[in-house]
């Protein structure tokens, strides 16, 4: 049978994480009960937010919104990645792309891109494809630029040994650059899934009459703040299992990479 020290050894990341958050909750719990005279229409206990998160699972509303959420998320998230990974290999290759494209690219990614949603609402109506566009547009950068970085970090070295060997585009992008790149778009994905998610929530304020996002915005005009607050739970549930999968799909396809940042 397998000991704490052995158990703590093989998952560090996973203790150290559940034991930051319990301590935080604790620490709210107690002050809250204990310390803090509170106004319930403006703050929770975690222990009601459990209590909600339960009754709306066993309600089912809670699956019904996350499936209706996680539809808009996949499908922006994807055109993310197939758009954004191409046009970042493009301009990392190619310096007259990377003239034509940075600057726009660059006031895009700086504005607050959030502000478009009653436009796409306008354009695409209430419904899926507004979400999903929103989505796109907050994630697609991450994409972009992490791509056409991991291209320009790619070693001359070992483009140079390719086409002197006689090796032709096709070779260096499957044999040299994509692999180059992978950790660059890894990190990417990372910083794309919490715009995305932000997109989402976003999305459902304006754009949606049913989802997570548009049941923490009832919950909170209504002020029933621990369901608002299970529904912010999912998507905090979401990220980080996101961001674990990322991880992981790290350490299959490009090991080197994973093996450098967990030391």
């Amino acid at each position: 049978m397998m000991g704490l020290g052995a158990f703590y050894d093989q998952h560090p990341r996973l203790i150290l994480g559940v034991a930051s958050i319990a301590v935080l909750e604790g620490a709210w719990e107690l002050l809250l009960t204990y310390v803090v005279a509170y106004n319930p229409f403006f703050l929770t206990k975690p222990s009601l937010i459990a209590a909600a998160f339960n009754q709306q699972i066993i309600q089912g509303k809670l699956w019904k919104d996350i499936a209706i959420s996680s539809r808009a998320f996949a499908l922006g998230l994807a055109l993310a990645i197939l758009v954004g990974i191409p046009i970042g290999a493009v301009m990392g290759w190619r310096r007259r792309v990377e003239y034509a494209l940075d600057p726009l690219l660059t006031a895009l990614y700086a504005s607050p891109l959030v502000a478009l949603a009653p436009v796409l609402i306008i354009a695409f109506g209430v419904g899926l494809t507004a979400k999903a566009a929103l989505v796109f547009l907050l994630s697609v950068f991450p994409f972009v630029f992490n791509t056409f970085a991991g291209v320009r970090a790619t070693d001359r070295v070992l483009i140079n040994v390719v086409t002197s060997f006689g090796g032709k585009e096709r070779d260096l992008y499957l044999k040299v650059i994509l692999p180059s790149t992978l950790p660059y778009i890894v990190a990417g994905a990372r910083l794309a899934i919490g715009r995305a998610l932000v997109g989402i929530l976003v999305g459902e304020f304006y754009a949606a009459s049913e989802g997570i996002g548009f049941a923490i915005s009832q919950f909170g005009d209504t002020y029933r703040l621990a369901e608002m607050f299970s529904g912010i739970l999912v998507l905090c549930i979401a990220a980080v299992a996101l961001t674990e999968a990322l991880r992981k799909l790290e350490r299959v396809v490009a090991p080197w990479s994973a093996e450098q940042t967990s030391r």
